[in-house]
């Protein structure tokens, strides 16, 4: 084949020939110009050598407007569509030499089982993937011969999503591979068989001034998708909403906890099977301070009610009161029957927007290190929106299972606030009068 011309952005010129490392992960802002270059690396690399590429989407039918459309579209501005051939029906491409380029959705995973010696795959907004997802693609690269590769391309998005946890650091696990603020800033970078990418709009010569002053409007009415789209950065998307929460080792928090002259102990406990888990909180109340403590935990799911009750048999041992979902009651008399000391807690209309009200009253809402699933459902917990955008305020982005825990365990305890505070303050104290 004739050599190729073709104008590049700088930022990705060594990109698109730099083969040396397994993994190439890119992320970036909107407009940056990395799913093209991504595009372009993968055309040039088969013309050069026969392989099987595999691009994969979480939903198959977005290849069409997407990765198949923009690679259809890089091959006729370089003048190979008389070579290259685009099939439709099944999205392919074939390449002269023998190369082809065939495309996958993972909501399509038994699709997945017949791909043979694909020594390169694309994961293309790969954060929409799920980690699963991720691993079992893993597995299907595979090559007797040639250099394995994958290269994942995406817009940021929260630090709780599994593509942040694996290429950068998991909070939880305490794992760091690099930090993301060190790549910000030098743009690119290598560590171990990963190669690192972050691109914004001005990596792209070719975007036009008013498509950048677009992006940087989003400062003025939405701070989130700002960061995301115009900086290209991770962090929390949303609004969080116990942004009081902290994390402390678990010894500084038992010693807090001691240290309480009369601390209010309560445990909550939310049942769950097979999607759900049963979780149970320990939970310290510092009722001067309006501090929540939270130092013990129990996560898991897929037990049955008596694998869970054994379990927790400590409880019926110590004869600790648990507060449990009122929503389970069968589950509640069985666990009495076993002799366990649990009650239901109080379910009404509203209860979930109070429950969270009364968690946002805490001044500090204080968690053991220990309790590594609290930390990672409590610590970045975001508001869902409604279709206008609009926060609802009993609703969040995921199911937080030690959330509701908390919230039955409290039952019956009220956080004072610092308007009711300030409202029985003025009723105790007498004010001065002048001597006459």
């Amino acid at each position: 084949m004739a050599a190729i011309e073709k104008e590049v952005n700088p930022h990705f010129e060594n990109f698109l020939f730099d083969w040396n490392q397994k993994f190439q992960f890119l992320v970036g802002g909107y407009g940056s110009g990395k799913s093209y270059h991504v595009a372009l690396k993968l055309i040039l690399k088969l013309i050069e050598e026969r392989r099987t590429a595999l691009v994969v989407r979480e939903v198959y039918d977005t290849h069409r407007d997407s990765t198949f459309s923009l690679l259809e579209e890089i091959i006729e501005d370089l003048g190979l569509a008389d070579k290259i051939r685009c099939v439709t029906s099944p999205m392919q491409i074939r390449f002269p030499n023998g190369s082809k380029i065939i495309f996958k959705g993972m909501d399509k995973p038994a699709k997945l089982k017949s791909i043979n010696n694909v020594s390169l795959i694309w994961l293309e907004e790969c954060s929409e993937i799920k980690y699963e997802g991720f691993k079992e693609l893993l597995g299907r690269l595979r090559h007797p011969t040639l250099k394995l590769h994958m290269i994942l391309s995406t817009n940021p998005v929260g630090e709780g999503n599994w593509t942040y946890k694996h290429f950068f650091r998991d909070k939880i696990s305490k794992r760091l591979v690099l930090d993301d603020q060190v790549l910000y800033k030098k743009r690119t970078i290598v560590v171990g068989d990963t190669y690192y990418n972050h691109s914004t709009a001005e990596d792209n010569l070719f975007l036009p001034q008013s498509y950048i002053e677009q992006l940087e409007e989003m400062k003025e009415y939405d701070p989130d998708l700002y960061r995301i789209a115009r900086k290209g950065r991770f962090g929390v998307n949303g609004i969080r909403v116990l942004p009081q929460f902290q994390v402390q080792p678990h010894k500084e928090v038992m010693e807090a906890v001691e240290s309480i002259r009369k601390p209010l102990l309560r445990v909550g406990m939310d049942f769950g099977f097979v999607e759900s888990y049963n979780a149970v909180l320990r939970m310290a109340v510092d009722t001067e301070k309006h501090y929540l403590y939270i130092y013990w935990e129990y996560y898991k799911n897929g037990m049955t009610d008596n694998e869970a009750a054994e379990d927790l048999k400590e409880f019926r041992e110590s004869g600790e009161r648990i507060i449990a979902d009122s929503a389970e009651p069968k589950t509640i008399v069985y666990y009495r029957k076993l002799g366990f000391n649990m009650r239901g807690a109080k379910k009404y209309q509203g209860s979930r927007l109070q429950n969270t009200k009364k968690m946002k009253r805490f001044k500090k809402i204080i968690c053991s290190d220990a309790c590594t699933n609290t930390i990672n459902e409590l610590e970045d917990l975001v508001y869902a929106r409604d279709k206008n955008g609009d926060i609802i305020e009993d609703d969040f982005e995921i199911d937080p299972h030690t959330f509701s825990a908390a919230w039955y365990g409290l039952d019956g305890y009220e956080v004072t606030d610092l308007k009711e505070e300030a409202q029985g303050r003025a009723k105790t104290t007498r004010p001065k009068g002048r001597r006459r």
